[in-house]
């Protein structure tokens, strides 16, 4: 039986994330549509369908909610975390155009003008749109929650205590902020990786799934915490990020050796590790090291679901590419191309990378001490 959420579900989901104020009088649900180089397939045909019903459910009791909901749409950006279209189609009635070709440009909206009708906004994309909304949320009026590959198999995400969920988060972020470092180890069939990651210069953030104040974008599902190694950015004072960082693809494992945040080359042998290497020479900004997280959900019994939005919320999850929509300075600028623009995250949780195991995490203060943050891939008693 497919998941859904019934109206008052629906409903409170809303009032949680947002606590919408009189001021809120618009809910934007945003979908990313297909075209020639991307082609539909049935689970984006499913989000699409899972948006519009939101829709409608909400438009059926707009109210007793206090705003209106209305269908966004736009032509998908080929990549995760690539800059929106400048363009955006505000979805009045009628069928639901199926494709990009089939929006009409003379309906068109500047998206900074949908920005500032609406206060709140869900995207159920296909393609991750939360670094552009992140920094559309630092000069809009507005607050986006990002869903992207949301499926019916994610709702039971949707009802946890994130009462709870948003303490462990707060205690996480606040370990981060003191932290200067991190030392990780790996371990794979082929032996044990180690990996330091430079904190410094760096504070910690916390996405609990609760977007109460305007200026902010964050995930939905969520529940971690995470921070962005420092990149070497300072004159002078080089990153000291550095190691080997192992990444299991398929049966294989590719090897990273990481120097100043960057991946500088690989070290393993195979398919994906040449592929992997290939892409490092094309598109250096890949190579950067753009996130430390870390997840809590696993504790509340969620399972993975084989995507990234929920899947990085369940453990440990270490992120290449784009950085400036945490705090860091790696931008849509440093790639060759828009559609070159990613943040990748690699999830370490059994599921996902079976044969790596994240066997410590320890974060390392200015005092020189340490705190054991996970071992084998659970968190140790710091909440």
């Amino acid at each position: 039986m497919t998941e859904t959420l019934q109206t008052g579900e629906l409903i409170a989901l809303v009032a949680r994330v947002f606590a919408p104020t009189i001021e809120d009088v618009a809910l934007g649900v945003m979908i990313d549509l297909p075209d020639e180089r991307v082609p539909d397939d049935a689970a984006w045909v499913a989000r699409r369908q899972i948006a519009a019903e939101w829709v409608e459910l909400l438009n059926a009791k707009e109210e007793l909610v206090g705003y209106r909901t209305r269908l966004l749409l736009y032509p998908n950006v080929h990549t995760n975390n690539g800059d929106l279209p400048d363009r955006c189609w505000i979805h009045a009635s009628g069928p639901v155009p199926e494709t990009a070709a089939d929006l009409l440009a003379a309906n068109a909206r500047p998206m900074g003008e949908v920005f500032d009708t609406f206060p709140m906004l869900m995207a159920l994309t296909r393609f991750s749109s939360t670094a552009p909304l992140k920094m559309a949320a630092r000069t809009h009026p507005m607050r986006a929650a990002t869903m992207p590959g949301f499926s019916a198999d994610m709702i039971p995400a949707l009802r946890i205590d994130y009462t709870e969920v948003n303490r462990r988060v707060d205690i996480l972020k606040d370990l981060l902020d003191r932290a200067t470092g991190a030392d990780l180890v790996f371990r794979h069939a082929g032996g044990e990786d180690r990996l330091h990651f430079d904190l410094r210069h760096r504070t910690g953030h916390a996405s609990g799934g609760l977007l109460p104040e305007r200026g902010v974008a964050g995930n939905l599902p969520s529940g971690e915490a995470y921070i962005v190694p420092y990149e070497g950015e300072r004159e002078g004072d080089p990153s000291r990020s550095a190691g080997v960082l192992p990444v299991q693809f398929g049966a294989e494992i590719v090897r990273y050796e990481v120097v100043a945040n960057k991946a500088a080359r690989v070290l393993s042998r195979g398919p994906e590790s040449d592929r992997e290497a290939a892409l490092l020479a094309k598109e250096p900004a890949y190579a950067n090291l753009a996130e430390l997280g870390l997840g809590v959900l696993a504790a509340f019994g969620v399972k993975p679901v084989g995507a990234v939005l929920l899947d990085e919320k369940l453990g440990l999850h270490i992120a290449f590419g784009r950085s400036e929509h945490f705090g860091g300075q790696v931008g849509p600028s440093a790639f060759s191309s828009p559609d070159a623009v990613v943040h990748i995250d690699r999830v370490y949780v059994k599921e996902t990378q079976p044969d790596v195991v994240p066997a410590s995490v320890d974060l390392r203060l200015e005092d020189g001490t340490a705190i054991a943050l996970m071992r084998d891939g659970e968190f140790e008693p710091v909440f």
